[in-house]
């Protein structure tokens, strides 16, 4: 449950967050839990028992706000940091405080919202949720794994959404350097910044949804610690779109996506694989997914999703599968119990790499 600070900030002599027209929230989610991992190529196995986090949900917390600013108008921001439940630490984008969000903006019933700063991309916005049961959560069977811009965040970025519309909405953003500080420009020298460009439309009406979205981003021209001399100058897209119909008894997923000339999300084991907005001139990706998820009793839901990622390139990149089941009982509207099970093979496009996952836990949001 979202919990108004106003409390709080009298206490602490914040006389400003008790204003008749601010408000200020606090949230967050908690996931913990036992598990299983492992991870096996052709020489060598990697196995880990014990204590899992951050499954069903990644462990969040954050603060969000608004001022009412007249004539339907607000003044709003939001920032939120990652954390690791089973040590403390902050576990998210090195040392960043608000890795995972960090924005500021306006917003309007009648004309949409307008934020700048760090956030998610369109598509984790629109096409995960449609796409697959699983969305962007439950590690491994996440539709980010096979699905290279499903869930990625840019730095220095203006987006803005449109309210609904007769169900539909629509987003754009545009990123002044996707990873980073922005960088200035050199005597008229190459560009030194990752230009990136999200945006989608999605619809809802009823028991059927559906997602269309496109992402690119583009590489330094100038010298970058990033990317390697043939790295540079390449344009990397990635489009995706997804539909789901909810018949009460069953609700089918399947989403379908290319990307080419690169990966957008990290998609690594080891030191094997490819990094966050990496360029592979040539790299063809198309993704699959198709799920399903079915109430269990008035507290219960199965999960199922196959997920495939079919590499085409000059190399040795192998086509990615996987398989994941679960299973959610509510406990509240806050609190749930949770069994996953997830096994993939060709991780990260790598001959014969294969991972299994295999955990319950609890995960409970405030």
């Amino acid at each position: 449950m979202k919990k108004k600070l106003v409390a709080v900030a009298l206490s602490a002599g914040f006389i400003g967050l008790a204003h008749a027209e601010t408000s200020v929230i606090l949230y967050g989610s908690l996931d913990g839990g036992i598990g299983y991992q492992r991870v096996r190529g052709n020489d060598f196995k990697a196995t880990r028992k014990g204590m899992i986090n951050g499954i069903r949900t990644e462990n969040q917390w954050g603060l969000q706000g608004a001022e009412d600013l007249g004539s339907g108008l607000q003044a709003i921001f939001q920032v939120e940091s990652g954390f690791d439940l089973n040590t403390g630490d902050t576990s998210e984008y090195e040392t960043r405080l608000f890795g995972r969000h960090a924005t500021v903006g306006l917003q309007s019933e009648t004309w949409g919202r307008l934020d700048v700063g760090r956030q998610t991309n369109i598509a984790a916005k629109y096409f995960a949720e449609v796409a697959s049961p699983f969305g962007e959560d439950f590690n491994q069977a996440s539709v980010s794994t096979a699905f290279s811009a499903a869930d990625v965040r840019y730095d220095n970025m203006v987006m803005y959404q449109t309210p609904e519309l007769d169900g539909f909405r629509f987003g754009v953003g545009y990123s002044f350097n996707a990873n980073g500080s922005q960088q200035y420009r050199l005597n008229g020298g190459g560009e030194p910044n990752v230009r990136a460009i999200t945006t989608g439309l999605v619809y809802e009406n009823g028991p059927l949804e559906a997602a269309l979205t496109y992402d690119q981003f583009k590489t330094p021209t100038a010298v970058n610690d990033q990317y390697d001399e043939d790295e540079r100058g390449i344009t990397v897209r990635s489009w995706n779109i997804a539909a789901s119909y909810d018949f009460e008894v069953i609700k089918l997923h399947a989403g379908f996506g290319q990307t080419r000339n690169g990966w957008f999300s990290e998609m690594e084991i080891g030191d094997e694989g490819l990094e966050e907005l990496s360029a592979v001139d040539g790299l063809k990706v198309n993704s699959y997914v198709a799920g399903i998820s079915a109430p269990v009793g008035s507290s219960g839901e199965i999960l199922a999703a196959w997920t495939v990622a079919d590499a085409r390139s000059e190399g040795d990149a192998k086509t990615q599968h996987s398989y994941s089941l679960g299973y959610t009982y509510a406990l509240s509207k806050r609190t749930d119990l949770y069994a996953i099970g997830s096994y993939a093979k060709n991780v990260a496009f790598q001959d014969d790499l294969k991972a299994t996952l295999i955990g319950v836990g609890m995960s409970h949001k405030f």
